[in-house]
């Protein structure tokens, strides 16, 4: 029963349930010779079936992850920390609104480098759409709440994307005389953040933070099964901004 369960629930949650209906409906097309509407609804029930497993999600996160190791013997005078979304109207222990679960990992990654090197941290993060709050202020009052000193902390609230993030804290070290920032962010992240820094040709000492995938990872029967499509989203939007920033800046 338990392995029934285990297999049956991926094709009745989303995507599982929209790939029965697509290989299912071009199954019964096929059957009423339907050929063109067949291959069509199979063609892309298989598409999404494929997106949605993990050896090729991991693919993909691993073209973005892959060529980045996290430092040895880290050395900086601050740390950078790229804002990754937050839920900004939800209640929460000490204040209102929560960083997103990619968010937690990052920061709390910021957290114990600093704990390390007992250095100030750049928290950059502003409001991307009208009406939201800004991510920098919500992520200090965390960083905080897990023992960093409020007066170790620097605010950067105007950016609203990676490339932003790069200028608006570039200004701030200048600022500030700050000479070796360490930059953390999502290891799937951090090519194209490596592409903004070097847009404002601003030198960072790069520390990589919640890994997705790993070398030489063995995939069982269950890794083949629907599953979420957020690891492949997260990927073809890393491209999708790699690619724009490329040839936009």
């Amino acid at each position: 029963m338990f392995i029934f369960k285990k297999i049956l629930t991926p094709f009745l949650m989303p995507p599982g349930i929209f790939i029965v209906l697509l290989v299912g409906f071009g199954i019964w097309f096929f059957l009423k010779k339907q050929w063109k509407a067949g291959m069509v609804n199979l063609s892309i029930g298989i598409f999404m079936w494929l997106l949605s497993i993990s050896p090729v999600a991991d693919a993909m996160l691993r073209g973005l992850e892959s060529d980045f190791k996290i430092p040895e013997n880290p050395r900086g005078d601050v740390i950078i920390l790229l804002g990754g979304g937050v839920y900004d109207k939800v209640p929460d222990l000490s204040g209102i609104g929560a960083p997103s679960e990619e968010m937690i990992a990052r920061l709390v990654t910021a957290v114990r480098l600093q704990k390390r090197l007992d250095v100030p941290v750049i928290i950059s993060g502003g409001t991307v759409f009208k009406g939201r709050q800004a991510e920098a202020p919500i992520i200090k009052r965390f960083i905080v709440d897990l023992g960093i000193p409020s007066g170790k902390i620097i605010i950067e609230d105007k950016s609203r994307d990676t490339i932003e993030n790069a200028k608006y804290t570039k200004a701030i070290c200048e600022k500030n005389g700050f000479k070796k920032p360490i930059l953390v962010t999502s290891a799937y992240h951090m090519k194209r953040s490596v592409l903004s820094f070097k847009k404002v040709e601003m030198d960072v000492m790069l520390f990589p933070a919640s890994f997705k995938t790993w070398k030489d990872r063995k995939y069982n029967w269950h890794d083949y099964l629907p599953g979420s499509l957020d690891n492949t989203y997260a990927a073809l939007h890393e491209y999708l901004g790699i690619f724009f920033y490329k040839f936009a800046y």
